[in-house]
């Protein structure tokens, strides 16, 4: 697929989606109403983005956001960045961005929500800390914790104390803890990844993805460093969880990769037990961290972490194992993710490597758009498909990546902060 192909069925599918009136069911329940990975919320960041590139008309996102907001978000301890107010507060940020004077009144009820919700969480986290508790992967994650809220934070007020406070927290979340006799890295879950309680992980794990695990730690305090806030032992933690990856860095064939998690086990045998290739998707895997670890290299100054974390993911993109690996075709575990995260990290590539990431894009996108396919059935099939038509997995993220993939341009607005990528 080459980028106009690409740019046809991104346009199809926003055809497809362009009136919540006759596109298909997305508001089922009050729940994905107010999800930003599965609702309206989501659907309408890729008008705003369409809309913000000349490519399609305001109306459209307001028609979304108009379904959404028909009754009260929930805020408080049953939000996070993807469900409810904060989530919400992220869709319109991203259109009073290029709307300015837009949704200024909703935006700053919202933001103070948000930063009563940040304040109460770091509360609560600070004393788990000082207690000597492990945490929960929904108190520090992109999608349910600090991380997520960190990357709001910076857009709106990038040096302000609340987005501060989050940063010092995750230079605390870096220090070990002692448990149970052993010593553990301060991010260590006593649960499986699914945030329960799991017999298939006697001890808790280690979680390294860039959805629930610490890759979003790093990357929120590579991205901060990028925009100049910096706060005390900003650097070192940085330091500690690259060091941390360097010591479960195993060998794909072609490059680097990182495994999802680290099991007790592995732990106290200092090694990983042997795996199949896995995907090396966003929300898992070695695309999302490569992205992590080239920010935080970048920032550091470090050119030979920069450069191992650039042929890492220029080898997750081309390895046939790992590629094969790769089944779905949205933003979190799917091709126009793995597409999203190589137009991002080209940006800040080393020329020779850039151009080779940008290489990669037509291989992968042709998963999404086989060469005698029509764009509107293509489309058709994946609004209408079993993932949906909502931001993380469904169609919309599919048609947010493909709009990156087409373009020379970086994105017009910061639909993906919320993936923790730029």
């Amino acid at each position: 697929m080459n980028d106009h192909h690409a740019l046809t069925l991104s346009s199809a599918i926003a055809d497809r989606l362009a009136c919540p009136a006759t596109a298909p069911e997305v508001v089922a329940s009050d729940g994905v109403r107010q999800h930003l990975a599965l609702g309206p919320t989501g659907i309408a960041l890729l008008h705003i983005e369409r809309a913000a590139a000349d490519l399609g008309p305001w109306q459209r996102a307001h028609d979304w956001l108009t379904v959404a907001t028909r009754q009260p978000f929930t805020s408080g301890p049953d939000s996070h960045p993807f469900y409810g107010a904060p989530a919400l507060a992220h869709v319109l940020s991203c259109a009073a961005d290029r709307l300015p004077g837009s949704y200024r009144r909703g935006l700053r009820l919202l933001d103070r929500q948000v930063t009563a919700d940040v304040r109460r969480r770091l509360d609560a986290a600070h004393r788990r800390i000082d207690a000597g508790h492990l945490p929960a992967l929904a108190e520090f994650d992109a999608i349910r914790g600090l991380s997520g809220y960190g990357a709001y934070l910076l857009r709106r007020d990038p040096a302000g104390p609340v987005t501060r406070a989050v940063l010092d927290y995750c230079v605390r979340l870096t220090a070990p803890v002692t448990h149970d006799g052993e010593r553990l890295p301060g991010w260590w879950a006593t649960t499986g990844p699914s945030g329960r309680p799991d017999d298939r992980f006697p001890g808790g794990h280690a979680n390294h993805g860039m959805a629930h695990g610490v890759g979003a730690v790093l990357a929120l305090l590579a991205l901060a460093a990028r925009r100049g806030t910096i706060v005390t032992g900003h650097h070192q933690a940085m330091r500690t969880l690259l060091d941390w990856l360097d010591r479960w860095k195993t060998n794909a064939g072609r490059g680097p990769a990182w495994p999802y998690w680290i099991t007790r086990d592995d732990l106290r045998a200092g090694r990983l037990s042997p795996t199949a290739p896995r995907r090396p998707s966003w929300c898992y895997g070695t695309a999302g961290l490569a992205r992590a670890q080239q920010l935080a290299a970048l920032v550091l100054d470090d050119a030979d972490r920069r450069t191992e974390a650039e042929t890492a993911l220029l080898a997750a993109l081309t390895d046939p194992a790992q590629v094969h690996a790769t089944t779905d075709n949205g933003l979190c575990h799917g091709f126009a993710g793995l597409a999203h995260i190589a137009v991002r990290a080209a940006a800040d590539a080393d020329p020779a490597t850039a151009g080779q990431l940008r290489a990669a894009l037509p291989a992968l996108l042709a998963a999404l758009l086989p060469s005698r396919a029509a764009p509107q059935a293509v489309a058709g099939s994946l609004v209408d498909g079993e993932a949906g038509a909502g931001l993380l997995d469904g169609a919309a993220g599919t048609a947010l990546g493909l709009l990156a993939a087409s373009s020379a341009e970086p994105p017009r607005t910061a639909w993906d902060a919320c993936l923790l990528i730029a």
